[in-house]
């Protein structure tokens, strides 16, 4: 694997995208001008052509990495890259007296699904919970219920 790509960077600008969109690494919004709508597929691509270039591909490279890369092959890639980062070891089981009562958070994520994390969980951050909801409601297609 070649180094980091040191032109890109980390934080794209709106001129950034806007190039992204023009050379067809990112599918074009809805609307023209300022009242250009990008959504959750536009997010993933976005995400996806960042973490190619820390991995040091060419906007070439990934240009053709993406044709015909459906929304679900996109999601599955982006959050296989992320994983290790977002996880902060929260796949680790957490040792808990069995004499003391185990408490958990409950977050509404949408009409009949909640999120409950043990408090006692890495994952029972308030960024972190949040972050998971907001995820949970944009693969539902939800995000109207904000």
């Amino acid at each position: 694997m070649r180094p980091t790509n040191a032109s890109a960077r980390a934080t794209p600008s709106a001129r950034a995208v806007r190039f992204y969109v023009a050379a067809g690494l990112i599918d074009h919004p809805e609307g023209k001008g300022t009242a250009a709508t990008y959504h959750y597929r536009h997010l993933l691509q976005l995400l996806g052509i960042k973490i190619r270039q820390r991995e040091g591909q060419t906007l070439d490279a990934i240009k053709a990495e993406m044709i015909d890369v459906t929304g679900d092959q996109l999601e599955r890639r982006v959050a296989q890259a992320l994983a290790p980062a977002l996880g902060a070891g929260s796949d680790r089981a957490v040792a808990h007296d069995d004499d003391k009562p185990v408490s958990w958070r409950r977050l509404p994520v949408a009409d009949g699904i909640e999120l409950n994390v043990r408090d006692d969980s890495p994952a029972a951050r308030d960024a972190v919970i949040i972050a998971i909801r907001e995820a949970v409601r944009a693969a539902l297609g939800r995000e109207e219920l904000r």
